[in-house]
């Protein structure tokens, strides 16, 4: 960094005064409270009208991170009235929460690579890090352009930046369980390459990614081959023949918990297989709490009969997305970004997660006029409770169930 950028360079802002902080959290109730959810949560998650149950896992909608991440975002227009402010890319997966802070004239710019648009940035403007973290050199940009800083980052996502550096300055590869292409993937895949940016990364996201990473561990392979494979998934000059000689698995924390432990045993078996024993080998659990809460929550409402699933959640969230996973192995499932999807008993608008675009189906409702129906209700961790609630009116409006019912219930 040159001495005029590093004189620009401010410290990252903290925005959580007392006083800012009584006013975001009365708007955040506010935008996102739901009383209808509070109830249910009171009478364990069941809420019984006529022939309708519906019931909510037990854990689901904001965790900690993204709750501390939209207060920062709503204190930072708080305390920053009359300036600039810009998000890189979006603050979490939901288009709700993304909506309210485009009212709120906070500007989202490209997350997937640094454009022009960072090059006007000025020492008076304010720049959101989003929940997720940003690259490295998203971050040094800014830092650079002397911006005001209100970082954001999970803490979740920021054990994992330093077990990959941890890695990286120990000479392992980190073998990331992830995305190639998200936001929290790309931002922990800068730090993998340690402080000298010599450091070693692969990223993986299927079994059958993962199988064939095991046979080049144990056999060897054309590295021409390998590279081509995982094509911007691994790190500058990675060489498997040499890289995947000590490995360190991380992860993308919102990846399914049962996935990452089975590539975690695979890639640990190849090594062995290899070397004779399992020193060339590390991993940390780095799967997030409330990623993991979720899950778990959902297996155990899979336990009990129900007809029908609805998952609610941005289409491009990753921690909703397993969670429509394990509902798709269980009963039918729909992935709804919100109560409008559910147009009639007929006709569901949802995402096919298989097909990776969004589908309208009919309904599996439609044949349950007069006769008792099940719903069950989860959300990943970037879903707000309005949106919830929302979801659950429409339910029992298309089942005939005013909401002056529900709320007398």
């Amino acid at each position: 960094m040159s001495d005029a950028a590093k004189s620009k360079k401010k410290k990252r802002v903290n925005v959580r005064r007392p006083d800012v902080m009584t006013l975001v959290q009365a708007e955040v109730e506010k935008h996102y409270h739901s009383p209808i959810v509070e109830k249910l949560r009171d009478r364990g998650g069941s809420l019984t009208i006529g022939k309708t149950t519906i019931r909510l896992a037990e854990q689901f909608g904001f965790c900690y991170g993204v709750e501390r991440a939209i207060d920062l975002a709503y204190a930072a227009r708080r305390v920053f009235p009359d300036q600039r402010i810009f998000l890189i890319g979006e603050i979490i997966h939901n288009p709700e929460v993304n909506r309210q802070l485009a009212e709120m004239s906070i500007v989202s710019l490209p997350w997937k690579e640094l454009t022009e648009e960072y090059d006007g940035l000025t020492e008076d403007d304010v720049v959101i890090v989003p929940a997720f973290g940003a690259p490295t050199n998203f971050t040094e940009k800014i830092e650079q352009q002397g911006c005001h800083i209100i970082d954001t980052t999970c803490g979740d996502v920021m054990k994992v930046w330093r077990r990959v550096r941890t890695y990286a300055k120990n000479g392992v590869t980190s073998f990331i369980h992830g995305k190639r292409g998200h936001e929290e993937t790309r931002a922990t895949a800068s730090r993998a390459t340690g402080d000298d940016g010599k450091g070693h990364y692969l990223i993986v996201l299927t079994l059958e990614e993962t199988e064939y990473v095991c046979h080049f561990i144990r056999n060897g392979g054309d590295s021409a081959e390998f590279l081509n494979k995982f094509d911007r998934a691994v790190s500058e000059n990675f060489d498997p023949s040499v890289q995947l000689g000590e490995i360190g698995v991380a992860n993308q924390t919102t990846m399914l918990k049962s996935e990452t432990e089975e590539i975690q045993r695979r890639i640990r078996q190849a090594i062995i297989d290899r070397d004779g024993n399992a020193e060339n080998f590390q991993m940390f659990d780095t799967i997030c709490g409330a990623t993991q809460e979720r899950q778990d929550a959902l297996f155990d409402m899979l336990n009990k009969p129900m007809d029908l699933l609805l998952v609610v959640g941005g289409y491009n969230s990753s921690n909703t997305t397993h969670l429509v996973e394990i509902g798709n192995e269980n009963l039918p499932t729909y992935f709804i970004r919100e109560a409008s999807c559910l147009e009639s008993l007929e006709t569901v608008v949802h995402f096919d997660i298989e097909k990776n675009s969004e589908v309208s189906t009919p309904n599996v409702l439609a044949g349950f006029d007069d006769q008792e129906a099940t719903i069950g209700i989860t959300a990943g961790a970037s879903c707000p409770a309005n949106l919830i609630e929302e979801t659950i009116v429409r339910v029992l409006a298309l089942r005939g169930i005013p909401r002056e019912t529900i709320e007398q219930a």
